[in-house]
């Protein structure tokens, strides 16, 4: 009863986006035709052409081919600032010599925020928006990593050479060119680094930025991959962890009271059964159980994390609307089992410990537009890619139009433990060229040869 009211619900959002629900069966779609291709994307020619206007400004073009002939220093600080720690929730050190960096480059205000994060601004003549464009301080990795990176037949291999510290270091390629091609823009930009991007750091970084900063028009989240692909709706994810605190005894002395453990097994089976649809796309694990004592006792703790994810707001409310009260069920379940006094029953205790919004923003914006003519400008077969959660997450939630950029280079074993991550250095430059030219377009050229903003100022 309780999965089909599930089932019902979702039918419900995924019919107003014109979308079936997976059947229990299989993968299938239910109850609409397989939906037709889109057409291919391209920019407008309005954009096209300004973004061209800006490539073919001198300064621009001098710009461009200084990020070319910087690659080898941009790989080098990219290979040093992914050997300084940064695990989650101690980005100090990789904090302070990302500060020193950008102070250097000769950014105005360079700070740390009450978050945690660095930053600094590039003053534009005026009139135009502001950006903040940024990459992530911290990595998946815990304390005690080794974070050697060792290099083997032309690529980089290390626990987070990639994720982020290719981010942090064309960022930092981007502001170099600005300063040394003498562009001025019209719009301010705002260059840094965030902390808490990764796992249960659950966005902390950015959400403290934008509490702080709230005139902010724009955001640029770099990441690792090429920059033919451009990011621009948000995969959302509630994060919970459930506890399940008993009464507890020993295994034979107090046979008959209710197990914490039994109890929220009998969650995670029915957490198993839920379906969910393939459009929008939702889904959902129990990625971490503990509890328990000792072979021989009762289990009195026992614990479950728990992650939900949508690509739509209305699909993950849905989902944690069915999942979380199956953790009471269970429990009910549990005490009924051994007909339970109130004083030796099983209860339930449900933390939220991660919230990254879900959203969507138009194709078909400026910003969406800037960048996609940015990088086939470059010559990239650019593509709009599928929704992904990042920092960009938090923006999109608030209608700041917000994208993930690839900082360029191949990258692989991305987060893993036991394969190690690894960088490809060939072509990278084309990451931090394409978001440079991508800023430009966004907050405009000022100069004898003006390019107004296709950022709006909100």
């Amino acid at each position: 009863m309780a999965r089909a009211g599930f089932i019902s619900r979702l039918t419900a959002v995924a019919g107003v986006v014109g979308l079936g629900v997976v059947g229990c069966g299989g993968g299938e779609t239910r109850g609409a035709s397989p939906p037709a291709a889109p057409p291919p994307y391209a920019a407008s020619a309005p954009v096209t052409q300004a973004v061209g206007a800006i490539k073919e400004l001198p300064a621009v073009r001098k710009g461009l081919e200084f990020i070319e002939r910087d690659h080898q220093a941009t790989v080098a600080e990219q290979v040093t600032m992914s050997e300084i720690p940064s695990p989650p929730f101690h980005e100090d050190q990789r904090a302070a010599d990302y500060l020193r960096r950008l102070t250097e480059l000769g950014l105005e205000d360079v700070h740390r925020d009450k978050t945690g994060n660095v930053y600094g601004l590039r003053r534009g003549s005026g009139g135009g928006p502001t950006l903040f464009v940024s990459a992530h301080l911290d990595t998946v990795f815990p304390p005690g990593t080794d974070v050697k990176v060792e290099q083997k037949d032309g690529k980089y291999y290390g626990p987070g050479i990639s994720d982020d510290a290719r981010g942090l270091a064309a960022l930092l390629g981007v502001v170099r060119a600005l300063r040394e091609s003498g562009i001025q823009t019209q719009g301010d930009v705002i260059f840094g680094g965030t902390v808490g991007e990764e796992g249960l750091g659950d966005l902390r970084g950015v959400k403290g930025f934008f509490a702080e900063n709230q005139q902010v028009d724009g955001f640029i989240t770099i990441e690792p991959g090429a920059p033919d692909q451009i990011t621009y709706q948000a995969t959302g994810s509630r994060r919970y962890k459930i506890s399940f605190p008993g009464p507890g005894g020993h295994s034979f002395g107090d046979f008959g009271r209710p197990s914490s453990l039994h109890a929220m097994g009998r969650a995670i089976a029915r957490i198993a059964e839920i379906r969910t649809p393939a459009q929008p796309k939702t889904t959902f694990t129990v990625g971490v159980v503990e509890g328990g004592t000792s072979v021989n006792a009762i289990a009195g703790t026992a614990s479950m994390q728990v992650d939900m994810r949508s690509n739509d707001p209305a699909a993950l409310k849905a989902l944690e609307d069915q999942l979380l009260p199956m953790a009471q069920v269970a429990a009910d379940e549990e005490n009924a089992r051994w007909n339970a006094p109130a004083d030796k029953k099983v209860t339930v205790k449900t933390e939220l410990i991660g919230d990254r919004p879900a959203g969507n923003q138009d194709p078909n914006s400026p910003m969406v537009q800037a960048s996609f003519a940015a990088a086939t400008a470059l010559g990239q077969k650019t593509t709009l890619d599928t929704p992904s959660s990042t920092d960009a997450n938090l923006p999109i939630s608030k209608g700041i139009p917000a994208l993930r950029l690839g900082g360029g280079g191949g990258e692989g074993n991305t987060h893993s433990f036991t394969d190690k991550e690894w960088f490809d250095p060939k072509d990278a430059h084309l990451g931090p060229q394409s978001t440079f030219l991508t800023v430009l377009a966004l907050v405009g050229v000022a100069g004898e040869r003006p390019v107004a903003p296709l950022l709006p100022s909100r």
